[in-house]
């Protein structure tokens, strides 16, 4: 028998060892056709593989979810008058909330974590497993959401989904955490790329966003999934629903100084962005009502705000499409300002409101009970936010504004100052507009917004939380693999104790018995009062003048330093920086004593964790 007959039958011996280990009479035929592709392909080809399947499945969602949102709004954007759509402005936005909100309690049994978040989390503490639910549940929610007039965007339900699906492909082909966390990110990618048919856009946000403080050599599977999830889009979905802008000026390095002043003024209305949906997110959690009541109420108040001011009907790409366009009377025309008339500050007035607005339509919508994300709300209202300065500018006097221009890298500067993504936005509109001769204005305005923002607060207000908990990554790798230890985990609990009160017999006892350096001493309740360590006694015992003084009492020391058994690993550290010490004792908040914790003890479980982790 040759060489390569063997590999098979050796091939062929593990498939068949390693399949038997799942439930034969569950499995679909695709599986068995993975599961042995997985044994016979070397890991990268497995993974670009996955990448594909990922990446086109993906696509296929987020290709559903736009065409179904995008059909509705159709329906009442073109084929009904605009008396006739002021009843769909107050029915369907309110319906929207409270029918997701339902649908929630009954169907998802009240699970409504939603936004990037939900997968941040699941990278740091959840070992990048995500609830099979997730593959379905945000599109269904979303689609009510935002289909029906909410004020949010599709994009980071897609995202999410994405990552579910990735998440439990991986899953069941029991890949590992470093090669399920990839293709977590390859499917969060695919549906980026598919909504805003970006591919280059998908990564950037992987790697900003969802791989931040986590190291990676593999990215082809990444590279896969964007491209695929972008294809399908393409190909699948008509013109008018891809985020695609044609019309733009050419770069003109004069207008610089326009540039610079959008910047700032998108770093400072992405803060007001983050604060706006932080006061609403507070106000509807601390209302001590049912779900069902605040879906009510947001829903009410949503209503009202779109029929005043229909552009915050859904995601309001067209309504930017229109401005990039010049066609700004059609939008006009289709609301209450259309009896005021027109003209060039009753532009500007509705433009600056629907602008200023979107930053609550978008919060209430979010945090009432609908689902949708930030996505589109920070590029309508940097687009908004553009237009508003150009036509302010214009009104006084100043000549050759790039109007369209402006609005554009508007876009890109408020959502890099709410998504603290910087290159995620520039490559989003670049890549939308295939204005890849706009990179230096788009670079101008996204990083003096990201930095802005950066100033105010160096971690996004949406994750600060669950930052300053532990709950997900940050930048700072170390800090990251140290919060997924768990402290309980590192305990020691077969240390010596003594009472107190013990005598010179029973201390004499513990020491000629005791395996370790250290005896912990205790009072009645258990409360640690102090420590005894050998390296103190040692001496005294070859000190026959000494041995009066060889008392519980007289020995002990009162620790400088305690930990707590709720204190975080990252704590822990500092503590053993602070003292220099090797070994600390663990106390329960009673001050019940509970073991020792090592410092070496800590960097073996780090290496573990490093080795895991990082690939």
């Amino acid at each position: 028998m040759n060489k390569g007959t063997v590999k098979k039958l050796y091939n062929f011996l593990k498939f068949r060892r390693d399949f038997t280990r799942f439930s034969l009479s569950k499995a679909r035929s695709y599986e068995i056709v993975l599961f042995w592709l997985k044994n016979v392909l070397s890991r990268t080809q497995f993974l670009i593989l996955s990448g594909v399947l990922v990446g086109i499945t993906c696509g296929l969602a987020g290709v559903v979810l736009k065409s179904l949102v995008h059909y509705i709004h159709y329906i009442i954007t073109y084929k009904v008058h605009f008396e006739e759509q002021v009843f769909f402005y107050i029915l369907f936005p309110f319906l929207g909330i409270v029918i997701t909100t339902l649908v929630v309690l009954f169907f998802f049994k009240g699970q409504d974590k939603k936004g990037i978040s939900v997968i941040l989390y699941e990278i740091a503490r959840n070992s990048s497993v995500v609830s099979s639910v997730k593959m379905y549940s945000q599109i269904v929610q979303s689609a009510i959401t935002v289909g029906l007039g909410g004020s949010a965007g599709l994009e980071s339900p897609i995202a999410v989904t994405g990552a579910a699906i990735g998440s439990n492909f991986a899953q069941t082909y029991k890949l590992d955490y470093r090669e399920r966390t990839l293709l977590l990110a390859a499917g969060a990618t695919a549906g980026i790329a598919s909504a805003f048919n970006a591919p280059i856009a998908g990564m950037m946000f992987a790697f900003e966003i969802l791989l931040t403080g986590v190291v990676f050599t593999d990215f082809i599977p990444l590279v896969v999934a964007a491209v695929c999830g972008s294809l399908v889009s393409k190909i699948l979905l008509q013109e008018d629903v891809l985020f695609q802008f044609k019309t733009r000026n050419p770069f003109d390095y004069h207008n610089i100084l326009y540039y610079l002043v959008l910047g700032i003024l998108c770093g400072l209305y992405a803060r007001y962005f983050v604060l706006i949906a932080k006061y609403i997110d507070q106000f509807f959690h601390g209302l001590k009502i049912t779900r069902i009541r605040k879906a009510m109420l947001g829903g009410a108040i949503l209503s009202v705000l779109c029929v005043l001011y229909p552009p915050l009907f859904g995601e309001g790409y067209d309504t930017i499409k229109a401005l990039t366009n010049g066609e700004i009377l059609p939008v006009i025309e289709n609301s209450f300002f259309r009896f005021i008339g027109y003209h060039e500050w009753v532009v500007v007035v509705f433009v600056a409101l629907i602008c200023l607005l979107k930053a609550f339509s978008a919060s209430i919508t979010i945090f009432s009970g609908g689902n949708g994300g930030n996505f589109a709300p920070s590029l309508f209202a940097g687009g908004t936010l553009g237009y508003v300065f150009a036509l302010l500018c214009l009104r006084f006097g100043i000549a050759d504004v790039p109007v369209n221009n402006l609005v554009i890298v508007g876009m890109a500067g408020v959502m890099s100052g709410v998504l603290y993504a910087p290159l995620t936005a520039i490559f989003l509109i670049a890549e939308s507009t295939s204005g890849y001769d706009l990179f230096v204005p788009l670079m101008i305005v996204s990083v003096t917004s990201f930095l802005m923002a950066k100033w105010f607060s160096p971690i996004s207000p949406d994750l600060q939380k669950l930052a300053d908990q532990g709950q997900i990554f940050t930048k700072e790798h170390d800090r990251n693999l140290l919060s997924l230890l768990d402290i309980l985990d590192l305990i020691d609990k077969d240390v010596q104790v003594i009472k107190v009160g013990a005598s010179s017999e029973e201390l004499a006892d513990a020491l000629r018995t005791g395996k370790r350096n250290m005896i912990s001493v205790v009072d009645e309740n258990l409360r640690l009062v102090g420590i005894i360590s050998l390296e103190d006694v040692r001496p005294l015992l070859f000190n026959p003048d000494a041995y009066e003084f060889l008392t519980v009492e007289n020995l002990m020391k009162k620790p400088s330093v305690v930990i707590s058994d709720f204190d975080g690993v990252v704590s822990v550290v500092k503590k053993f920086d602070e003292t220099g010490a090797w070994n600390l004792p663990v106390v329960k908040v009673s001050g019940e004593f509970i073991g020792f914790i090592s410092k070496s003890g800590v960097l073996n479980s780090y290496r573990q964790l490093l080795r895991a982790h990082s690939g």
